[in-house]
């Protein structure tokens, strides 16, 4: 910090001790009022930077008090609210939560998170504008609490998200009608190839129901269920190149016809390859005629060569033919076609998928109609 003497460099000399005693005080004096002056230049600055901070930041910030009143906002805040200034914004909003939510239970829910967690981040909720249009912002905030753990103020601050909103609900409305033309194209194809068909009249609808809940028995997510549904309704479209009098005919059919019917996966396939689709239904319709121990068709795949969805399609099928009509056969009912699951489970039809068709049909009672 410095140094202080009164020593001559000619002689050396005794001081008194009061004297010694007096120099050591007046030198802490002068060392501590330094240190203080450091200190509030420090402060000084510190203080200058927030100020520039708060004034200055894009996100609104905020000091309010737990009786939901703002104590300050910067001008970003007031600005996105609708107001000309910090001082007109506190002029006019005295309640939070009556005033500013849209929603007043997500003001309760960020006080109630506040006090059991101390801080909250990226709770998105609307805000009335001063001209009581509304706004989406993403809050940030934290308890400032005294010694004795009590709430002083909340202090933190408030992003507009309003723009990123907008465009997730354009994005999911869009979503939403490309859904809607991809089912209408999917059931419109279904139908004609059902009406080429008509022992089999409602059989991919049905297949589709099966693989679903079978999927949901599974745990499986929801959009991958999805792209199940429509592998059922899709399962047999390579039957458009089968000709009708196979399809329909009531006896059992010879190894030519057989070597027909057996080239609608691959059909299907070929169909539907070239069209881009979030999950992979042309996979799943070649290899919906597929067995674990490989002797499926077409390409005699085994285990995991096949895709999970083509073998719940796989039991799903297996399931409808046997418990519905054929032209060749009446139906076999449903207990016989668990009868046949069950007896080449872990061999022909994956074990986990058996075992959810189990759950559903035997233990749940479930039966489609």
């Amino acid at each position: 910090m410095g140094f202080l003497g009164l020593d001559s460099i000619r002689e050396q000399r005794t001081w008194p001790e009061y004297i010694i005693s007096l120099l050591k005080i007046v030198g802490e004096t002068f060392a501590n009022a330094l240190a203080r002056k450091k200190t509030e230049d420090s402060l000084r600055q510190s203080e200058g930077n927030y100020r520039n901070i708060f004034d200055y930041a894009v996100e609104g910030i905020f000091q309010s008090t737990p009786d939901d009143r703002y104590l300050s906002v910067n001008p970003a805040l007031s600005r996105m609210l609708g107001f000309d200034s910090p001082e007109e914004l506190l002029e006019n909003i005295t309640n939070l939560r009556r005033q500013l939510y849209v929603n007043q239970e997500d003001y309760q829910n960020i006080k109630t998170h506040l006090a059991e967690q101390g801080h909250v981040e990226g709770y998105e909720t609307q805000f009335y504008r001063k001209d009581r249009t509304s706004i989406w912002v993403s809050i940030n905030a934290r308890a400032v609490r005294d010694g004795d753990g009590e709430v002083l103020y909340y202090e933190g601050f408030h992003q507009d998200i309003t723009e990123r909103k907008l465009a997730e609900e354009a994005l999911r409305t869009s979503i939403a009608s490309l859904r809607r033309t991809l089912d209408g194209t999917v059931k419109a194809l279904a139908t004609t190839i059902e009406m080429r068909d008509p022992y089999t009249a409602g059989h991919q609808n049905r297949v589709a129901e099966i693989a679903c809940m079978i999927a949901e028995e599974m745990d499986l997510p929801n959009d991958r269920i999805e792209g199940i549904r429509v592998m059922g309704f899709l399962h047999d479209i390579g039957k458009i190149v089968v000709p009708a009098e196979i399809l329909s005919k009531p006896g059992k059919l010879n190894e030519y016809e057989f070597h027909i019917i057996k080239a609608h996966s691959q059909a299907g396939y070929d169909i539907l390859k070239g069209i881009e689709l979030p999950w992979p239904v042309a996979t799943a319709i070649i290899q919906h005629h597929e067995r674990l121990d490989g002797s499926g068709y077409p390409q005699g795949l085994s285990g995991d060569e096949i895709i999970l969805e083509a073998r719940i399609l796989c039991v799903a099928d297996v399931l409808e033919a046997m418990a519905s009509h054929r032209p060749y056969r009446p139906a076999l009912g449903i207990e016989k076609a668990l009868d046949e699951i069950v007896q080449r489970r872990g061999t022909v039809y994956d074990s986990e998928v058996v075992d959810a068709c189990l759950r559903l049909f035997v233990e749940k009672g479930l039966r489609w109609e």
